[in-house]
């Protein structure tokens, strides 16, 4: 097989100072942050639908960039071959060592089911020869029950009883081909399990539906062997007006509500915390606190755009902000997988790989700057005073639950004066990140 990007070589990391494009700047994989190789806390993923697929198209515009890889024809087996071929490159060309999938993305989809599944076993074999051959692995897999427009009315939130049986369908095929290919996860983002309005929408019936689907995958999943974590991917608009996983706190709500709790976990994609109004650091605060921060889908949107942009990750204080929270969690059980695509003009093989190291070198550099601010101590150490009213007195008995509210009532009528309220120094704290991040 010759090489698909033959004028690319494999990208070394040359150091801040380097101007060549096609090189890492900051991520040095074996490099040592806080005692660890830079490597295992950025499992870094290859997206397999944008990076191999998407080729410029928008609403107003065909494609822009040639995916076909050398197929003779798009939308055919030989072209499926041709996207495994050149995504087994490319990453091995940039040490990614992780991808994800969904479904469709890996084979063109069949009127029948049956000729889809039969095209997913071949190129899943396919893909395990080159898995072997790299040591690359699977993050994660998950069905796409959005795109076809029997999922106009979702999927698991379906008015047809017969399309919840063909997601039902869906996702234990995709089960099945994440055990296959040895995937640490499995994800549901209902792109469309949602509403536009409830003047034709039992809501409570759609969730406990949703609710169902889930259950019964957690079932087949165990049954088959999958032991990883189910990931929830929580975006609250796009394309329904109103989802049902509008952020991680609602989506925790739902998995507690439903019993579903200890086999979920959170899948968050910094986008879609900007379209919940959430900055990425709180949906990952949120999820870290509740011990279900799981996995990230790497990437930024656009603050003048109110959709999903999915642009490469290029601002260095959010990818901080992110893996500050990532090490105080003690890390990820999945990864970190580049939801992101070129930007329609950057149609070239080149910009390929220029947008993956503009990724890969932004966390990296987060990376370094979040474990300078930890281990610089200031954060830490200001929020412990924060709190600390609480570590001994009237303080320490409400937190060991030792009181109750007439002792509370009382303590305060002996005091003497109104509680000053104390300063919590924002722009100090603020301060004090730019002086790590640029000083």
């Amino acid at each position: 097989m010759s090489e698909i990007f033959s004028g690319i070589s494999k990208i070394a990391y040359e150091g801040a100072k380097s101007t060549n494009p096609l090189a890492f700047k900051f991520y040095d994989a074996e490099k040592l942050v806080m005692g660890k190789p830079m490597k295992d806390y950025l499992p870094f993923a290859m997206a397999w639908w944008h990076n191999l697929c998407a080729a410029g198209t928008d609403m107003f515009g065909r494609d822009t960039a040639d995916k076909s890889f050398g197929a003779d024809e798009k939308g055919t087996m030989e072209h499926a071959k041709a996207k495994v071929d050149a995504g087994f490159e490319f990453m091995s060309k940039l040490g990614i060592e992780y991808f994800c999938f969904h479904d469709v993305d890996i084979v063109p989809e069949a009127d029948d089911i049956n000729v889809t599944n039969a095209r997913l076993d071949e190129i899943t074999d396919y893909m395990l020869e080159k898995m072997k051959e790299t040591g690359i692995k699977c993050l994660w897999g998950t069905a796409n029950m959005f795109s076809n427009p029997r999922f106009m009315n979702g999927a698991g939130s379906t008015n047809s009883a017969d399309v919840y049986c063909f997601a039902a369908a869906q996702i234990k095929k995709a089960l099945e081909l994440t055990v296959k290919l040895g995937g640490k996860g499995y994800v549901f983002w209902g792109g469309r399990e949602g509403y536009e309005t409830l003047l034709n929408t039992d809501m409570k019936f759609e969730q406990e539906n949703i609710a169902r689907l889930m259950k019964m995958a957690v079932e087949y999943g165990r049954k088959i062997g999958f032991t990883g974590d189910f990931y929830i991917e929580p975006k609250p608009k796009e394309p329904m007006k109103h989802q049902y996983d509008f952020d991680a706190a609602t989506a925790i709500g739902f998995l507690r509500q439903y019993g579903l709790d200890k086999d979920f976990k959170m899948n968050i994609e910094a986008n879609h915390a900007t379209l919940a109004g959430h900055t990425f650091q709180h949906e990952l605060r949120v999820s870290a606190i509740n011990g279900m921060l799981g996995s990230i889908d790497a990437n930024q949107g656009d603050y003048l755009l109110g959709w999903d942009t999915d642009e490469f990750p290029f601002d260095v204080y959010e990818a901080t902000m992110c893996m500050y929270e990532v090490i105080k969690a003690g890390g990820l059980t999945g990864g970190f997988n580049f939801d992101a695509k070129c930007r329609r003009p950057s149609n070239t093989y080149e910009d390929m790989f220029e947008s993956y190291i503009l990724g890969m070198d932004t966390f990296a550099l987060g990376l370094i700057k979040a474990a300078q601010l930890i281990e610089d101590g200031r954060l830490d150490g200001f929020v412990a005073d924060k709190y600390a009213s609480f570590n001994e007195g009237i303080g320490a008995k409400i937190v060991a639950g030792e009181t109750s509210l007439e002792e509370l009532a009382a303590y305060a009528a002996e005091l003497k004066n109104t509680p000053a309220p104390i300063s919590g120094k924002q722009e100090r704290l603020e301060g004090i990140v730019n002086s790590v991040l640029f000083g």
